[in-house]
């Protein structure tokens, strides 16, 4: 199942026919600028770059940078990954002594499709630093007259409904093996055997390494699959040897990185926020307009605080929906974690059979399983509201520019419009 198949199982808030099209046909059709804080700005203990980078993985040109700068990897920040199929611009921080020798090795670096600016001095830059990020990103392979004007109404629509669904985007869940959420929920439910077997051997066929997952699949043989695994897949590689040293899929497991086990937990979580969402628009009850029971987040500037969130009685009711009316408040939906606050009425109804029919509860997310931090859980705004939303044609498609808050995906935005999944 690639993602466009995964993603068909969630309904579009607009009624219309999309625009259909292509994204990403080349790097430079989808151009990323991050939006950092100033206060980043208040100190002097590391040096502050702007990277750009074109057709990199935002790790994979960190570690790039650290090799070429003869400096240890880890000393080098960074408030958000980027797309790998795009030209991005994002800021990295470098801390550590000896900073004007490291400056003078950054400063005349050469890397093929990255570049680095210095923009001065600040803090150690650490993931989730970012206000959000300006896009600006062209479709191709439309009929752009046609296009233009069906944008025109689906926008209209959505502007009735409040905005565009903020579902989680597929970069969550594996763009092309679609199975980060299956693992993390194996995991949640220590089926260590299971999550192995399917993040080892689950393949498309249509990939480097696609035969000797499909051996292991059939076989378990570990000895035969460590002989056939390439050497880039140095993750799954590193679990078989530790599986034959041990006999243990658990032990094997813990021999990942931290941050990748959460990956698969955090993809399983947002695939029951997208279904709850999902649900909610299946239903045909409101985004934009709190039904009681419902949990909203205090909104400022435009940008949703996620902490800050309180539950919609009937008394409430009146004084809350003319809150989100003025942009003030937004409804949210759950992040699941073991403390998490459900919603009451039809919205705490959803987010209940959502869980029953996954067969998880919320006492599962406190992974005793698993040797990493339990999940608190949270809420997650319904609608994404771009700012300074703007799109034109050109003799190849339509461009569109617009600026979304950190954590909001924009090729989910462009989905209710293209319709292409």
């Amino acid at each position: 199942m690639d993602y466009k198949e995964f993603f068909a199982q969630f309904n579009y808030l607009s009624s219309l026919p999309g625009i259909g099209g292509k994204i990403k046909t080349y790097p430079e059709d989808f151009i990323v600028r991050e939006k950092i804080p100033k206060s980043i700005f208040k100190g002097n203990k590391c040096l502050i770059y702007l990277l750009k980078k074109r057709n990199w993985e935002t790790m994979a040109a960190v570690k790039e940078i650290a090799k070429r700068a003869a400096i240890d990897y880890k000393f080098i920040g960074f408030a958000g990954t980027k797309d790998r199929h795009a030209v991005t611009y994002q800021y990295i921080s470098i801390c550590s002594e000896n900073l004007e020798e490291i400056k003078r090795r950054l400063d005349s670096l050469k890397i093929q499709d990255i570049s680095l600016k210095f923009v001065g001095y600040g803090k150690r830059l650490k993931l989730g630093m970012l206000l959000g990020n300006y896009f600006q990103i062209i479709v191709r392979d439309i009929d752009t007259e046609t296009a233009l004007e069906r944008t025109k109404e689906i926008l209209a629509e959505l502007k009735l409904k409040g905005g565009f669904p903020n579902y989680f985007g597929y970069q969550r869940f594996g763009e092309r093996r679609v199975i980060n959420h299956e693992v993390g929920k194996l995991l949640l439910k220590g089926k260590f055997e299971e999550a192995a077997f399917k993040f080892l051997g689950e393949y498309t066929g249509d990939m480097m390494g696609d035969e000797a997952r499909k051996n292991f699949l059939e076989s378990g043989d570990v000895e035969k699959a460590l002989e056939e695994f390439p050497n880039f897949l140095r993750y799954e590689r590193a679990m078989l040897y530790r599986y034959k040293e041990t006999r243990s899929w658990k032990k094997a497991f813990a021999v990942l990185p931290r941050p990748i086990v959460r990956i698969f937990i955090h993809s399983y979580q947002s695939y029951l926020f997208n279904k709850v969402l999902s649900r909610r628009i299946e239903e045909g009850l409101p985004l934009n307009e709190a039904l009681p029971g419902d949990i909203v987040c205090q909104v400022k500037k435009g940008l949703p605080i996620r902490s800050k969130t309180f539950k919609v009685t009937k008394r409430s009711l009146e004084f809350v929906n003319e809150k989100i009316k003025t942009g003030e408040a937004m409804i949210t939906g759950p992040i699941f974690g073991f403390a998490s606050r459900l919603a009451d009425g039809e919205m705490g109804r959803i987010e209940r059979e959502v869980l029953e029919e996954e067969g998880i509860t919320l006492e599962e997310f406190k992974m005793k399983h698993l040797k990493i931090l339990a999940e608190l859980g949270g809420r997650r705004e319904l609608l994404i509201k771009p700012k300074k939303f703007r799109y034109r044609a050109f003799d190849e498609g339509l461009i569109f520019r617009f600026f979304l808050p950190k954590g909001v995906y924009a090729t989910t935005l462009l989905r209710e419009i293209m319709k292409d999944h």
